[in-house]
Protein backbone atom coordinates (compact mmCIF):
# COMPACT_ATOMS: atom_id res chain seq x y z
CA UNK A 1 0.00 0.00 0.00
CA UNK A 2 2.89 1.87 1.02
CA UNK A 3 4.46 1.88 -2.39
CA UNK A 4 1.22 2.38 -4.57
CA UNK A 5 0.79 5.72 -2.52
CA UNK A 6 4.29 6.75 -3.44
CA UNK A 7 4.04 6.23 -6.66
CA UNK A 8 0.33 7.06 -8.07
CA UNK A 9 0.37 3.58 -9.06
CA UNK A 10 -2.87 2.31 -11.16
CA UNK A 11 -2.05 -1.09 -10.67
CA UNK A 12 0.39 -3.69 -9.28
CA UNK A 13 1.76 -6.67 -11.03
CA UNK A 14 3.09 -9.45 -9.92
CA UNK A 15 5.44 -11.52 -11.85
CA UNK A 16 4.23 -15.09 -10.41
CA UNK A 17 0.54 -16.73 -11.06
CA UNK A 18 -2.03 -15.71 -8.45
CA UNK A 19 -4.81 -16.99 -7.46
CA UNK A 20 -8.33 -15.14 -7.74
CA UNK A 21 -8.55 -15.10 -3.93
CA UNK A 22 -5.45 -13.44 -3.78
CA UNK A 23 -5.94 -10.78 -6.57
CA UNK A 24 -8.76 -9.72 -4.75
CA UNK A 25 -7.34 -9.37 -1.32
CA UNK A 26 -4.78 -7.10 -2.78
CA UNK A 27 -7.17 -5.08 -4.76
CA UNK A 28 -8.93 -4.05 -1.80
CA UNK A 29 -6.05 -3.62 0.37
CA UNK A 30 -4.18 -1.24 -2.47
CA UNK A 31 -7.42 0.17 -4.09
CA UNK A 32 -6.31 -0.67 -7.50
CA UNK A 33 -5.90 -2.99 -9.93
CA UNK A 34 -3.99 -5.99 -9.30
CA UNK A 35 -2.58 -8.34 -12.50
CA UNK A 36 0.09 -11.17 -11.99
CA UNK A 37 2.49 -12.44 -15.27
CA UNK A 38 -0.39 -14.15 -17.30
CA UNK A 39 -2.90 -11.10 -17.88
CA UNK A 40 0.20 -8.91 -18.48
CA UNK A 41 0.93 -11.01 -21.34
CA UNK A 42 -2.37 -11.30 -22.29
CA UNK A 43 -2.56 -7.72 -22.38
CA UNK A 44 0.24 -7.39 -24.33
CA UNK A 45 -0.66 -9.67 -26.95
CA UNK A 46 -4.09 -7.95 -26.99
CA UNK A 47 -2.39 -4.92 -27.83
CA UNK A 48 -0.06 -6.50 -30.14
CA UNK A 49 -2.73 -8.64 -32.10
CA UNK A 50 -3.50 -7.38 -36.25
CA UNK A 51 -4.91 -10.15 -37.88
CA UNK A 52 -8.57 -11.72 -37.12
CA UNK A 53 -6.77 -14.96 -36.21
CA UNK A 54 -4.07 -13.79 -33.22
CA UNK A 55 -7.17 -11.44 -32.18
CA UNK A 56 -9.26 -14.58 -31.12
CA UNK A 57 -6.59 -16.75 -30.19
CA UNK A 58 -6.26 -14.41 -27.42
CA UNK A 59 -9.48 -13.71 -26.75
CA UNK A 60 -9.40 -17.36 -26.78
CA UNK A 61 -7.07 -18.08 -24.09
CA UNK A 62 -8.66 -15.04 -21.74
CA UNK A 63 -11.95 -16.67 -21.85
CA UNK A 64 -10.34 -20.19 -20.88
CA UNK A 65 -8.78 -18.22 -18.39
CA UNK A 66 -11.90 -16.93 -17.03
CA UNK A 67 -13.84 -20.04 -17.06
CA UNK A 68 -11.28 -21.30 -14.83
CA UNK A 69 -11.62 -19.45 -11.82
CA UNK A 70 -15.75 -18.46 -13.16
CA UNK A 71 -16.48 -19.85 -9.87
CA UNK A 72 -14.79 -18.20 -7.29
CA UNK A 73 -14.95 -14.98 -8.93
CA UNK A 74 -18.88 -15.22 -8.88
CA UNK A 75 -18.31 -16.03 -5.03
CA UNK A 76 -16.16 -13.09 -4.01
CA UNK A 77 -18.20 -10.36 -6.26
CA UNK A 78 -21.70 -11.84 -4.40
CA UNK A 79 -19.46 -11.08 -0.69
CA UNK A 80 -17.72 -8.51 -1.75
CA UNK A 81 -18.33 -4.68 -0.35
CA UNK A 82 -17.32 -3.86 -3.79
CA UNK A 83 -20.64 -4.96 -5.92
CA UNK A 84 -19.79 -5.63 -9.52
CA UNK A 85 -16.13 -6.95 -8.25
CA UNK A 86 -14.33 -7.89 -11.79
CA UNK A 87 -16.84 -6.45 -13.97
CA UNK A 88 -19.46 -9.82 -12.49
CA UNK A 89 -22.56 -7.67 -11.71
CA UNK A 90 -24.86 -10.53 -10.63
CA UNK A 91 -24.35 -12.92 -13.04
CA UNK A 92 -24.68 -16.59 -11.20
CA UNK A 93 -21.73 -19.03 -11.33
CA UNK A 94 -23.78 -21.17 -13.99
CA UNK A 95 -24.97 -18.96 -16.05
CA UNK A 96 -22.01 -17.16 -16.17
CA UNK A 97 -19.93 -20.10 -17.21
CA UNK A 98 -22.60 -21.41 -19.55
CA UNK A 99 -22.36 -18.09 -21.45
CA UNK A 100 -17.89 -18.44 -21.14
CA UNK A 101 -18.25 -21.94 -22.58
CA UNK A 102 -20.54 -20.85 -25.48
CA UNK A 103 -17.80 -17.91 -26.55
CA UNK A 104 -15.08 -20.63 -26.34
CA UNK A 105 -17.15 -23.20 -28.56
CA UNK A 106 -18.01 -20.08 -31.01
CA UNK A 107 -14.15 -19.32 -31.18
CA UNK A 108 -12.73 -22.70 -31.62
CA UNK A 109 -15.20 -22.86 -34.42
CA UNK A 110 -13.95 -19.92 -36.60
CA UNK A 111 -10.53 -20.75 -35.32
CA UNK A 112 -10.78 -24.52 -36.63
CA UNK A 113 -12.01 -22.89 -40.50
CA UNK A 114 -8.56 -21.06 -40.23
CA UNK A 115 -6.59 -23.71 -39.49
CA UNK A 116 -8.15 -25.85 -42.06
CA UNK A 117 -7.20 -23.33 -44.77
CA UNK A 118 -4.07 -23.40 -43.28
CA UNK A 119 -3.02 -26.96 -44.21
CA UNK A 120 -4.45 -26.33 -47.28
CA UNK A 121 -2.53 -23.55 -48.21
CA UNK A 122 0.56 -25.98 -46.56
CA UNK A 123 -0.57 -28.98 -48.65
CA UNK A 124 -0.53 -26.94 -52.21
CA UNK A 125 2.94 -25.73 -50.75
CA UNK A 126 4.71 -29.57 -50.40
CA UNK A 127 2.16 -30.44 -53.79
CA UNK A 128 4.17 -27.21 -55.49
CA UNK A 129 7.40 -29.07 -53.70
CA UNK A 130 8.89 -25.97 -51.65
CA UNK A 131 10.66 -26.47 -49.23
CA UNK A 132 10.24 -24.16 -45.67
CA UNK A 133 12.56 -22.29 -43.50
CA UNK A 134 10.89 -21.03 -39.89
CA UNK A 135 12.27 -18.29 -38.24
CA UNK A 136 12.56 -19.08 -34.54
CA UNK A 137 13.54 -17.80 -31.40
CA UNK A 138 12.95 -15.75 -28.30
CA UNK A 139 11.07 -12.61 -28.62
CA UNK A 140 12.86 -9.00 -29.47
CA UNK A 141 15.84 -11.71 -30.94
CA UNK A 142 15.76 -9.73 -34.56
CA UNK A 143 13.43 -12.19 -36.16
CA UNK A 144 11.66 -10.03 -38.41
CA UNK A 145 14.57 -8.07 -39.31
CA UNK A 146 16.13 -10.98 -40.43
CA UNK A 147 12.92 -12.02 -42.24
CA UNK A 148 13.05 -8.15 -44.15
CA UNK A 149 16.68 -8.59 -44.98
CA UNK A 150 16.35 -12.41 -46.28
CA UNK A 151 12.74 -11.78 -48.48
CA UNK A 152 12.83 -7.31 -48.82
CA UNK A 153 9.41 -7.41 -46.85
CA UNK A 154 8.39 -4.88 -44.75
CA UNK A 155 7.34 -6.95 -41.49
CA UNK A 156 7.12 -4.09 -38.95
CA UNK A 157 10.38 -4.16 -36.44
CA UNK A 158 10.19 -3.04 -33.05
CA UNK A 159 11.97 -3.15 -30.07
CA UNK A 160 8.76 -4.42 -27.69
CA UNK A 161 7.84 -7.75 -27.07
CA UNK A 162 5.66 -9.77 -29.18
CA UNK A 163 5.89 -7.40 -32.01
CA UNK A 164 5.03 -10.71 -34.33
CA UNK A 165 1.91 -12.22 -33.28
CA UNK A 166 0.79 -14.10 -36.32
CA UNK A 167 3.08 -15.83 -39.28
CA UNK A 168 3.97 -14.24 -42.19
CA UNK A 169 5.81 -16.07 -45.53
CA UNK A 170 7.40 -15.12 -48.40
CA UNK A 171 9.11 -16.81 -50.75
CA UNK A 172 13.02 -16.62 -51.06
CA UNK A 173 15.52 -17.46 -53.29
CA UNK A 174 19.24 -18.33 -52.26
CA UNK A 175 21.86 -19.71 -55.16
CA UNK A 176 19.02 -20.16 -57.41
CA UNK A 177 17.27 -22.31 -55.22
CA UNK A 178 13.51 -21.44 -53.80
CA UNK A 179 12.44 -21.63 -50.40
CA UNK A 180 9.64 -20.33 -48.29
CA UNK A 181 10.57 -18.27 -45.32
CA UNK A 182 8.12 -17.78 -42.35
CA UNK A 183 8.43 -14.96 -39.51
CA UNK A 184 6.98 -16.63 -36.53
CA UNK A 185 5.94 -15.62 -33.01
CA UNK A 186 8.51 -14.95 -30.19
CA UNK A 187 8.97 -17.26 -27.41
CA UNK A 188 8.96 -16.01 -23.70
CA UNK A 189 9.82 -17.60 -20.42
CA UNK A 190 7.13 -19.41 -18.68
CA UNK A 191 4.84 -19.00 -21.23
CA UNK A 192 1.88 -20.24 -19.90
CA UNK A 193 0.67 -23.20 -21.74
CA UNK A 194 -2.76 -22.15 -22.17
CA UNK A 195 -1.38 -19.68 -24.97
CA UNK A 196 1.09 -22.18 -26.32
CA UNK A 197 -2.07 -24.27 -26.71
CA UNK A 198 -4.00 -21.06 -27.82
CA UNK A 199 -1.52 -20.03 -30.08
CA UNK A 200 -0.74 -23.40 -31.54
CA UNK A 201 -2.41 -23.10 -34.63
CA UNK A 202 0.15 -20.34 -35.55
CA UNK A 203 3.24 -21.95 -33.89
CA UNK A 204 2.29 -25.30 -35.45
CA UNK A 205 4.39 -23.29 -38.93
CA UNK A 206 7.15 -24.58 -37.27
CA UNK A 207 6.38 -28.39 -36.50
CA UNK A 208 6.16 -28.45 -40.89
CA UNK A 209 9.41 -26.68 -41.66
CA UNK A 210 12.45 -28.39 -42.96
CA UNK A 211 14.37 -26.27 -41.25
CA UNK A 212 14.35 -24.03 -37.66
CA UNK A 213 16.40 -20.95 -38.03
CA UNK A 214 17.24 -20.03 -34.34
CA UNK A 215 17.42 -16.83 -33.97
CA UNK A 216 19.58 -15.66 -30.55
CA UNK A 217 20.87 -12.16 -29.59
CA UNK A 218 24.39 -12.46 -28.75
CA UNK A 219 24.93 -9.01 -27.36
CA UNK A 220 23.02 -9.82 -24.68
CA UNK A 221 24.84 -11.40 -21.25
CA UNK A 222 26.24 -14.52 -21.54
CA UNK A 223 24.21 -16.42 -18.94
CA UNK A 224 20.51 -14.76 -20.04
CA UNK A 225 21.38 -15.93 -23.64
CA UNK A 226 22.13 -19.50 -22.33
CA UNK A 227 18.36 -19.07 -20.39
CA UNK A 228 17.11 -18.38 -23.71
CA UNK A 229 18.27 -21.12 -26.03
CA UNK A 230 16.80 -23.78 -23.08
CA UNK A 231 13.53 -21.51 -23.05
CA UNK A 232 13.57 -21.25 -27.08
CA UNK A 233 14.80 -25.73 -27.25
CA UNK A 234 11.98 -26.42 -24.53
CA UNK A 235 9.47 -24.46 -26.35
CA UNK A 236 10.45 -26.64 -30.06
CA UNK A 237 10.12 -29.55 -28.17
CA UNK A 238 6.99 -28.73 -27.05
CA UNK A 239 5.50 -28.11 -30.33
CA UNK A 240 6.72 -31.34 -31.39
CA UNK A 241 9.77 -29.96 -33.60
CA UNK A 242 12.85 -30.98 -31.77
CA UNK A 243 13.64 -33.53 -34.51
CA UNK A 244 14.03 -30.88 -37.39
CA UNK A 245 17.46 -29.35 -38.33
CA UNK A 246 18.73 -26.47 -37.12
CA UNK A 247 20.75 -23.22 -37.88
CA UNK A 248 21.46 -20.84 -35.19
CA UNK A 249 21.63 -17.05 -35.98
CA UNK A 250 24.00 -15.33 -33.89
CA UNK A 251 22.52 -11.47 -34.21
CA UNK A 252 23.50 -8.24 -33.48
CA UNK A 253 27.30 -9.24 -33.78
CA UNK A 254 27.71 -5.37 -35.08
CA UNK A 255 27.34 -4.51 -30.78
CA UNK A 256 30.23 -6.62 -29.85
CA UNK A 257 33.73 -6.67 -30.27
CA UNK A 258 36.11 -9.12 -31.84
CA UNK A 259 37.09 -10.30 -28.17
CA UNK A 260 33.91 -10.60 -26.59
CA UNK A 261 32.47 -12.88 -30.16
CA UNK A 262 35.04 -15.04 -29.69
CA UNK A 263 34.25 -15.68 -25.94
CA UNK A 264 30.63 -16.15 -25.96
CA UNK A 265 31.00 -18.74 -29.28
CA UNK A 266 33.56 -20.48 -27.27
CA UNK A 267 31.03 -20.58 -24.13
CA UNK A 268 27.95 -21.58 -26.77
CA UNK A 269 29.89 -25.06 -27.74
CA UNK A 270 27.53 -27.78 -28.03
CA UNK A 271 24.39 -25.86 -26.82
CA UNK A 272 23.65 -24.92 -30.53
CA UNK A 273 23.63 -26.54 -33.55
CA UNK A 274 25.21 -25.20 -36.74
CA UNK A 275 25.91 -21.20 -35.75
CA UNK A 276 26.32 -18.51 -37.70
CA UNK A 277 27.34 -14.87 -37.10
CA UNK A 278 25.16 -12.29 -38.23
CA UNK A 279 23.68 -8.71 -38.09
CA UNK A 280 20.43 -8.96 -39.60
CA UNK A 281 20.61 -4.92 -39.13
CA UNK A 282 23.99 -4.23 -41.19
CA UNK A 283 23.35 -7.47 -42.91
CA UNK A 284 26.42 -8.73 -42.01
CA UNK A 285 27.04 -12.30 -43.18
CA UNK A 286 23.71 -13.19 -44.74
CA UNK A 287 25.20 -14.42 -47.62
CA UNK A 288 27.18 -16.96 -45.19
CA UNK A 289 23.42 -17.70 -43.73
CA UNK A 290 21.93 -18.01 -47.41
CA UNK A 291 24.97 -20.65 -48.31
CA UNK A 292 24.58 -22.85 -45.03
CA UNK A 293 20.42 -22.78 -45.62
CA UNK A 294 21.21 -24.16 -49.18
CA UNK A 295 23.60 -26.62 -47.64
CA UNK A 296 21.43 -28.11 -45.32
CA UNK A 297 18.24 -28.23 -47.80
CA UNK A 298 20.03 -28.98 -50.66
CA UNK A 299 19.72 -32.59 -50.57
CA UNK A 300 18.99 -32.06 -54.23
CA UNK A 301 18.79 -34.49 -56.59
CA UNK A 302 20.42 -34.47 -60.22
CA UNK A 303 17.77 -36.22 -62.64
CA UNK A 304 17.06 -37.31 -66.38
CA UNK A 305 14.36 -38.01 -68.27
CA UNK A 306 13.99 -39.03 -71.65
CA UNK A 307 9.84 -38.84 -73.42
CA UNK A 308 8.20 -39.46 -76.50
CA UNK A 309 6.61 -36.60 -78.02
CA UNK A 310 2.86 -36.45 -77.91
CA UNK A 311 0.17 -33.00 -76.75
CA UNK A 312 0.83 -34.15 -73.25
CA UNK A 313 4.52 -33.54 -73.52
CA UNK A 314 4.85 -29.51 -73.81
CA UNK A 315 2.37 -28.59 -70.77
CA UNK A 316 4.83 -31.08 -68.58
CA UNK A 317 8.43 -29.89 -69.82
CA UNK A 318 6.87 -26.75 -68.97
CA UNK A 319 5.91 -27.83 -65.46
CA UNK A 320 9.61 -29.00 -64.95
CA UNK A 321 10.84 -25.67 -65.92
CA UNK A 322 8.64 -23.91 -63.58
CA UNK A 323 9.66 -26.85 -60.84
CA UNK A 324 13.19 -27.52 -61.38
CA UNK A 325 16.38 -26.27 -62.52
CA UNK A 326 16.98 -27.75 -66.12
CA UNK A 327 20.50 -27.77 -67.21
CA UNK A 328 20.05 -29.53 -70.52
CA UNK A 329 17.09 -29.98 -72.60
CA UNK A 330 17.09 -32.08 -76.54
CA UNK A 331 14.86 -32.85 -78.89
CA UNK A 332 15.67 -35.36 -80.67
CA UNK A 333 13.85 -37.09 -83.62
CA UNK A 334 10.51 -38.20 -81.87
CA UNK A 335 11.51 -37.81 -78.26
CA UNK A 336 12.69 -34.96 -76.05
CA UNK A 337 15.75 -35.38 -73.08
CA UNK A 338 15.75 -33.30 -69.82
CA UNK A 339 18.91 -33.05 -67.41
CA UNK A 340 17.40 -31.00 -64.29
CA UNK A 341 18.06 -30.41 -60.43
CA UNK A 342 15.93 -30.53 -58.02
CA UNK A 343 14.56 -31.12 -54.99
CA UNK A 344 13.47 -34.75 -53.58
CA UNK A 345 10.26 -34.52 -53.33
CA UNK A 346 9.56 -32.69 -56.67
CA UNK A 347 11.83 -35.00 -58.37
CA UNK A 348 9.55 -38.01 -57.36
CA UNK A 349 6.84 -36.13 -58.75
CA UNK A 350 8.60 -35.39 -62.16
CA UNK A 351 9.32 -39.89 -62.35
CA UNK A 352 6.19 -40.19 -61.65
CA UNK A 353 5.00 -37.89 -64.72
CA UNK A 354 8.10 -38.97 -66.79
CA UNK A 355 6.35 -43.04 -66.31
CA UNK A 356 2.71 -42.33 -67.23
CA UNK A 357 4.40 -40.51 -70.38
CA UNK A 358 5.97 -43.92 -71.03
CA UNK A 359 9.01 -42.43 -70.67
CA UNK A 360 12.88 -42.79 -68.67
CA UNK A 361 14.03 -41.91 -65.98
CA UNK A 362 17.32 -41.78 -64.16
CA UNK A 363 18.59 -40.44 -60.85
CA UNK A 364 21.41 -39.30 -58.63
CA UNK A 365 22.37 -37.31 -56.02
CA UNK A 366 24.17 -34.22 -56.02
Amino acid sequence: MRLVKETGADKVIFDNSLRMLQKYNLAKATKVEVIDRFQLILEIFARRAVTTEAQMQIQLATLQNELRHAREKVRLSRGSEQPGFMGLGVYEADVYRDAIKLQVQTILKKLASIRTKRVLQRDRRTELGFLSISLAGYTSAGKSTLFNALTAADVVVDRSLFTTLSTTTRMVEFANRKFLLTDTVGFIDRLPISLIEAFHSTLEETIYSNLIILVLDLNEPLELIEKKISICQDTINHLGAGGISQITALNKIDRLSSEEIEQKVEALKGKIQNPILISAKKGVNLDVLKAQIVRMLENYVKGSFSVPLSEDVMPFLSWVHEKAEVKKEEFLGDRVEVTFEVNPQVAEQIRSKVEKLNGKYAQSIN
